[in-house]
């Protein structure tokens, strides 16, 4: 049976294949910023009556809390968990007021972060846009990170977009993150959340289902210890 067939078991699984290169050191506060792959409350009109991770199927099914399961598993420490979405930041990062707008994800200091940004940019435009869009990501991470050293995690667009991943894999290395690049992981519709029921709302259907949560986080906890 293959893995993604037994996406509910993922932290077990990503347990016994890494036990031998368990991360160095535990993360007392875990910080999340995403959109609607990460969270999104109830929608009515879109037939989203969740409150986690967009068409996964329950809340501990998301990729953070599938991830989470999984982290804590193999530190034995349990972390204080923050999960948030910014999606606002991603439409308009040109100028974006991050002291004033993210105090609460600032003032959490998080010991990991993880970006998972990207979908909801506008297509970047010839010219300065990337430029722009990885300046903001810096300075979103850098005020995350203050005076202190945390891991960060960011991820690429779980829809592929040549332009904006290269733009966050910039950001990524100017702050010294780990970057985790989930294209493959959007190629196969099969990880779709359409392919695994159906949603009155194809916006809904798009995201990633309960295998493409679990694909996520399995890609983000393999970077992770392959980094410490």
């Amino acid at each position: 049976m293959s893995f993604f067939s037994r996406a509910a078991a993922i932290a077990t699984i990503v347990i016994a294949t890494s036990l031998h290169a368990q991360p160095s050191k535990t993360y007392p506060k875990v910080l999340f910023l995403g959109n609607s792959i990460t969270k999104h409350g109830p929608k009515a009109d879109i037939d989203w009556h969740g409150n986690w991770g967009m068409a996964a199927s329950a809340e501990d099914k998301d990729y953070a809390h599938v991830m989470m399961k999984a982290l804590e598993a193999t530190t034995g420490a349990k972390s204080e968990v923050m999960i948030k979405n910014i999606a606002d930041f991603e439409r308009a990062y040109a100028g974006y007021d991050v002291a004033g707008k993210q105090k609460e994800p600032i003032t959490f200091a998080a010991d990991l972060i993880v970006l998972a940004i990207g979908e909801n940019v506008p297509a970047l435009k010839p010219g300065d846009d990337a430029t722009k869009l990885q300046a903001s990501v810096v300075q979103l991470l850098n005020a995350m990170k203050g005076d202190r050293k945390p891991t960060i995690l960011v991820r690429s667009c779980f829809w592929a977009n040549e332009a904006k991943d290269a733009a966050l894999k910039k950001a990524c290395d100017e702050v010294g993150g780990i970057y985790v690049d989930i294209g493959t992981i959007g190629k196969d519709k099969s990880l779709y959340g359409r392919a695994e029921r159906e949603f009155k709302n194809a916006g809904v259907a798009n995201h990633p289902g309960d295998k493409g949560m679990a694909a996520i986080a399995e890609a983000l906890m393999k970077a992770l210890i392959a980094n410490h």
